[in-house]
């Protein structure tokens, strides 16, 4: 594994992301292509993430981990962190410009790529080999739940896993 390509995927995927699970399906498919993730590193990472307290992006540091070890939590942190420094500087101009039409309607499409992207991703781990009608069932219920905004992220992994255990055993 080149330790500079793996922190320019992390870094690429930072920086054309939104935060939080934006950077998904970046990473997913350039990690999926060189071989140096699974499907399963993805659902583990993202599972630590949501579990952890602070800010969803620090889901990325686990899959850095998962899939390079030490350096790469190391190199996925160093990834996520510079897009932030570089928005502080680009948020003193666009203060200037936010208010013309034209930037809120280029804002507006790439916050829906984004979700059209979160989509696909969550299409692909969903079909991954060894998923039938009961995993579709959990996801489903899961997505139910999540959409009520009524449950914690800890509680439905923690049923969901349970619905796992119970199902895939």
């Amino acid at each position: 594994m080149n330790p500079l390509l793996y922190f320019l995927i992390f870094l690429k995927a930072s920086l054309f992301s939104t935060g939080g699970l934006g950077n998904l399906p970046s990473l997913h498919q350039d990690l999926l292509a060189n071989g140096w993730a699974t499907e399963s590193d993805f659902g583990k990472a993202v599972a630590v993430g949501q579990i952890t307290p602070g800010p969803n992006g620090l889901w990325v540091i686990a899959l850095g981990y998962i899939t390079y070890g030490w350096l790469g939590a190391a190199l996925a942190l160093a990834a996520i962190i510079i897009p932030p420094f570089i928005v502080l500087l680009v948020a003193a101009g666009y203060s200037k410009i936010e208010h013309h039409p034209a930037v809120r309607g280029v804002m507006r499409g790439l916050s829906l790529a984004v979700v059209g992207s979160l989509l696909a991703t969550a299409g692909s781990l969903i079909s991954a080999p060894g998923i039938d009608w009961k995993g579709w069932i959990i996801a489903a219920l899961t997505v139910a739940v999540g959409l009520t905004n009524r449950v914690h992220v800890v509680f439905m992994l923690l049923a969901a896993g349970a619905a796992g255990y119970i199902f895939f055993q």
